[in-house]
C-alpha cells in the first residue's frame, strides 16, 4: 500500500521550512511593533528554530519538535504574549510574504495559508 507523500515531502524538506522561516523572520526582525512581543527581540535563533521544527514536523517531516519540547500546545506555549489582532495580522502579514518568496510548488503555498490563517486566530489571546 503506496502512502501519499506528505506536504513536508512535497515541499522540498527541511531545506524549505529554513528557507520560509528565515524569510519570516527576516520580515518579522523589521517590524518593531510585533518584535515587542518576542521575550528575545534581539536574538530570534530560538524562535527560528522552533518553528522550523515545529512546521516540519506539523507537515510531515521528522518528529525532533516533539523530542525537544514535548507536545506543541500552542495555545498554551502562547498565552503569556499579548496577542490581538494587531499582532495576528502582522504575524500573517510577515508568512504571507514569506510563503510568496519561497515560491512553494502548486498546492503547497495554498495549504500552508489556509493553516496560518486558521492557526494566527487561534492564537489571539487580546482583543
Amino acid at each position: 500500500m503506496n502512502q501519499a507523500p506528505s506536504l513536508y515531502d512535497i515541499a522540498g524538506g527541511m531545506p524549505f521550512f529554513e528557507a520560509l522561516v528565515d524569510r519570516f523572520y527576516e520580515g518579522v526582525a523589521g517590524d518593531a511593533d510585533l518584535l515587542r512581543i518576542y521575550p528575545e527581540p534581539d536574538d530570534l535563533s530560538g524562535a527560528r528554530h522552533r518553528l522550523t521544527l515545529f512546521l516540519a514536523q506539523y507537515w510531515g517531516g521528522p518528529r525532533t519538535y516533539d523530542d525537544e519540547r514535548g507536545h506543541p500546545r500552542l495555545r498554551m506555549r502562547h498565552f503569556p504574549f499579548a496577542i490581538g489582532p494587531a499582532e495576528r495580522d502582522a504575524w500573517l502579514r510577515h508568512m504571507r510574504a514569506a510563503v510568496a518568496f519561497v515560491d512553494a510548488p502548486t498546492g503547497v503555498a495554498e495549504r500552508l495559508l489556509a493553516y496560518f490563517d486558521m492557526a494566527a486566530d487561534a492564537m489571539r489571546n487580546r482583543d
